[in-house]
């Protein structure tokens, strides 16, 4: 593995996931891409049903296309509902932000991601992540291009050690 970059395996994902004490929701929604994944193994965790939703701030170089993340709009109903909002790493939290704003008519809207600032947060990491789910072209880990300081300010409520 490339100095700096941290592998994370779906073993110790999982055992995190099952060891964080996570809220009691009605519904696990991801923001694709990053989150869909992490989103599927806690709504699986929480036996809840899964939703996806677009929001569009950086390329695949993982660098910023645009000033503030652009939401799509979700094409489901969260009214009334509790919902664990999740993606794959926050550093700002802005597209979280953007994302919580989408689904404003929720009851409750409690984040989650696997490193960086969240309400929850599986990993406290401060270099590049290599995914489990992320291959290049020869088969290898890929490594998000710019994703230096992630999770430097570390503002989870919950982290799972």
């Amino acid at each position: 593995m490339t100095e700096g970059v941290t592998a994370i395996g779906f073993p110790e994902l999982t055992r995190r996931m099952a060891a964080l004490e996570l809220p009691p929701v009605d519904l696990v929604v991801g923001i694709g891409r990053g989150g869909v994944i992490p989103a599927a193994l806690a709504a699986q965790r929480l036996s809840c049903d899964l939703r996806v939703m677009a929001v569009r701030f950086r390329d695949d170089a993982h660098r910023p296309e645009r000033a503030e993340p652009l939401v799509i709009p979700p094409a489901f109903d969260v009214a009334g509902r509790r919902v664990l909002l999740v993606d794959d790493v926050a550093r700002t939290g802005a597209t979280l932000r953007a994302a919580a704003g989408a689904l404003a008519n929720a009851a409750a809207v409690h984040t989650l991601v696997v490193a960086g600032r969240a309400d929850y947060a599986l990993f406290r990491i401060d270099s590049c992540i290599a995914w489990p789910w992320q291959v290049d072209g020869g088969g290898q880990a890929a490594v998000q291009p710019s994703c230096a300081g992630v999770g430097s300010s570390g503002r989870a409520r919950k982290i799972c050690t």
